[in-house]
């Protein structure tokens, strides 16, 4: 069995102020002469009451396993006093019981312990020639007292486990928003950063031969950096939004940048906002893969609706870059993203040549 180790004793003030209580009987038996010399009945007090305080530490503390031991020397001292003696030892035994609910784990071990205390009280009280009733209020006595202790005691381990979930709990929580946020920025940084390079390449090869067009390209990446800022500040608050309209437009333009077609395709019933805007971090991982791994000359983004929910797939026709590149962590981010919200995203390369970004957002109804 393992050791019972309890958690931060619930009132231990009240534990050791029950010993006193319960030791009246045998400190006035001590005072009136039932002892042959008066010293024993002090003495064997003293040593019951001083076996159960160590009992309580033990069971409080980081050594819960000794506490049988302590318990067992308990329960040996006062059975011993009460066959010896009877009177005052008998209330002792509510005692051992408290000391019993405190070391003992609660359930069927508990109720076998009290059990077999109940019935050595009631042998006890039996042997010193009490009749039923007597046998029935100690025995009894003994039972319930250590059942409500054992409660208490389950009920303050139950309540410091859940207390120590919900800390848990609110720590996942916060990991889990900080993965959240990290995946947010990469998605956006990592989509921005790629189309200024692309940018500034163009304006690079054209600042010779067509300064107009260059300085249009310049622009563009001005632009870029500063909804760049924008979205950055709003992915901050938590509060970024977007349409894939909105999102496709600038993966064409993005694209088309790049020396890259793009062919937009959309069928059925336009998904909702939250589906919305899952595809367009879809979207911009797909450009992304794009602009930095594949030597495409075409792309197709294709939306439509099936029996399995809203399909979004993004195709090229380019050969990538470093095709034994194993999955970056964008894909990985956005993978976690939709598995989140029950959907899925696959991606690979083609049979017939180019490369394959499919998501899968599940509908409510499916």
């Amino acid at each position: 069995m393992p050791p019972h180790r309890l958690p931060a004793p619930p009132g231990l003030k009240g534990f050791l102020l029950c010993c006193t209580g319960l030791g009246v009987g045998v400190a006035w038996d001590a005072l009136t002469g039932v002892y042959p010399s008066g010293w024993i009945g002090w003495l064997t007090l003293a040593l019951a009451l001083g076996l159960y305080a160590v009992q309580i530490s033990l069971a409080f503390g980081d050594r819960p396993a000794q506490g049988r031991w302590v318990l067992g020397a308990l329960a040996v001292l006062v059975t011993g006093m009460g066959l010896a003696y009877g009177s005052g030892w008998l209330y002792m035994f509510p005692l051992v019981a408290v000391a019993c609910a405190l070391v003992v784990p609660f359930g069927r071990a508990l109720q076998v312990a009290l059990l077999a205390l109940a019935a050595v009280t009631a042998s006890v009280v039996w042997f010193n020639g009490d009749g039923i009733s007597p046998i029935m209020a100690f025995s009894w006595g003994s039972f319930s007292v250590g059942v409500v202790v054992g409660f208490i005691v389950h009920l303050h381990t139950v309540i410091a486990e859940l207390e120590h979930t919900r800390r848990l709990l609110a720590e996942a929580a916060v990991a889990e928003e900080r993965l959240r946020f990290s995946r947010d920025l990469h998605d956006l940084l990592g989509h921005t950063l790629s189309v200024i390079v692309v940018k500034a390449e163009a304006v690079r090869r054209l600042a010779v031969r067509d300064p107009g067009r260059a300085a249009g390209q310049a622009a563009d990446i001005e632009s870029v950096g500063r909804q760049a800022l924008t979205e950055v500040r709003e992915a901050v608050t938590g509060y970024r939004e977007g349409t894939l309209a909105t999102e496709l437009q600038r993966a064409r333009e993005t694209l088309a940048a790049a020396g890259v077609a793009v062919v937009v395709r959309r069928a059925g019933e336009p998904p909702s906002a939250g589906a919305e805007a899952l595809l367009c971090w879809v979207v911009r991982e797909a450009v992304t893969n794009i602009l930095r791994h594949s030597t495409a000359a075409e792309a197709v983004f294709a939306v439509e609706a099936t029996a399995e929910g809203t399909v979004l797939t993004v195709r090229d026709d380019g050969v990538p870059k470093d095709s034994g590149r194993p999955p970056g962590s964008g894909l990985r981010g956005l993978s976690e993203r939709l598995a989140g919200v029950g959907g899925r995203v696959t991606a690979g390369p083609l049979p017939e040549g180019g490369f394959e970004v499919r998501a899968v957002l599940r509908s409510a109804g499916s």
